[in-house]
């Protein structure tokens, strides 16, 4: 999009920025074009293809070019628009808070299904909010409290619990740090999991953009269970739930962890991937 003077049509400008994209590694970088461009142009993608033939404006050029640059450089388009969908319900995301995953919904059905009408859950780690947001909207007349080590974090998922009209009291500290003398019928946690060593082979995306803290699980990556597993069992109210979710080839490691300490009942639920994604277990 170098020369100014010629005419860009819809059309012309997401031939040229596919191109473009796929020649930087970026997969789907069709989609990923028609998305950005929706986000200028104020458009669903039904109305940049009923508009094709659509002249952008030098300030549309401009702002498109801008996030074309980014994507380039590999940064998530996540991050780019300033959202994600999660549970079919719109998360603001910044690179504050790592991208909520579709494979992340399994923990939130497991955890719902298990869920009382008026439980009182703990989720360690909020990050964007998106799982204790999804399981306030799931479980209304349940008392939801998140917990993550970062400020700023926690003033983004604030907002997500203020956008869709849900309350969730959020407290800053380390695990179960700000909790002692509570109890919870249910605690959740996607706590960090990739193995120190294989944080380099990470997409660029992930690797250079998302936060550390929340992927570095440790040099096996299963930090956080050692620390979550054997302390739970004073927070959680008998016959309550524990549940993780985890990563490729960990849960058996983390049912591991769960069978030793007071956890019967021990599950695990797959992604839609086929991949053993959520570990399970209720205190005896």
């Amino acid at each position: 999009m170098a020369n100014q003077q010629e005419t860009w049509t819809v059309l012309k400008v997401l031939t040229w920025t596919k191109e473009f994209l796929a020649q930087k590694g970026v997969e789907n970088a069709r989609l990923e074009s028609e998305w950005m461009l929706c986000a200028v142009l104020g458009l669903d993608r039904v109305g940049l293809y009923v508009n094709f033939d659509k002249p952008l404006t030098e300030a549309e050029l401009s702002g498109y070019r801008g996030m074309v640059t980014r994507r380039s450089k590999r940064e998530p388009l996540q991050y780019i628009l300033g959202s994600q969908e999660f549970m079919g319900l719109e998360f603001e995301v910044s690179p504050a808070v790592l991208i909520p995953r579709h494979d992340t919904e399994v923990l939130v059905a497991e955890a719902a299904a298990r869920g009382g009408e008026h439980c009182r859950i703990l989720d360690i780690g909020v990050g964007s909010g998106c799982v204790s947001v999804a399981l306030a909207k799931a479980l209304p007349t349940a008392t939801i409290l998140g917990v993550d080590s970062s400020p700023q974090t926690l003033v983004l998922a604030q907002k997500n619990a203020d956008k869709q009209g849900v309350t969730v009291s959020l407290f800053e500290g380390s695990l179960f740090e700000p909790f002692h003398g509570q109890r919870f019928d249910l605690i959740v946690s996607n706590p960090p999991y990739i193995p120190t060593d294989d944080l380099t082979a990470l997409q660029p995306e992930v690797r250079d953009y998302e936060p550390l803290q929340a992927l570095d699980g440790g040099a096996d990556g299963l930090d956080f269970y050692r620390l979550i597993v054997p302390a739970a069992s004073d927070y959680l109210n008998p016959g309550g739930w524990l549940l993780f979710e985890v990563g490729v080839g960990q849960a058996e490691a983390v049912l591991g962890l769960l069978d030793k300490t007071d956890f019967g009942e021990l599950f695990t639920a797959k992604d839609p991937n086929g991949i053993e994604r959520v570990v399970g277990g209720r205190l005896l």
